[in-house]
């Protein structure tokens, strides 16, 4: 692994199958327990909100690997290794196209490369649309 932070696929398996085991029930009867409320008298009555909420809580402290992709760029090697301080490399992305977010190597959002107001010597990403499964949501 070329980044300490960065989790193994079977360190990452490991603790979702840890959550997983911790939590009482499915995430989606979770949801629609909270949803309908307890008092409700179906398979999930007996689903306290404590039990919502700690099961929830294992899957929030899940650690994910985000990303910010400004563009990509492909070269042989021996152009690569001829690359040298001050070289610039092109990407496929121009200047004012968004930026993808990518969560756990699945695109999630894309953005605009904003300069933080706290710290104007870091950047930040302002998202402009949300990816879902079957398309996007502004």
């Amino acid at each position: 692994m070329s980044n300490p932070n960065e989790m193994s696929d079977e360190a990452l398996a490991a603790q979702w199958e840890a959550a997983a085991a911790e939590a009482d029930m499915s995430i989606e009867d979770a949801m629609f327990s909270d949803a309908m409320g307890s008092s409700n008298n179906n398979k999930n009555a007996g689903v306290s909100s404590a039990n919502v909420d700690r099961n929830l809580e294992a899957v929030l402290g899940i650690p994910v690997d985000m990303q910010v992709v400004l563009g990509s760029a492909t070269m042989p090697v021996a152009s690569l290794l001829k690359l040298g301080r001050g070289a610039v490399i092109p990407l496929d992305h121009r200047v004012g196209e968004p930026v993808n977010i990518v969560v756990n190597g699945r695109t999630v959002a894309r953005g605009e490369i904003v300069v933080v107001e706290d710290d104007n010597s870091r950047f930040g990403v302002s998202l402009t649309e949300i990816v879902g499964a079957k398309g996007s949501y502004a």
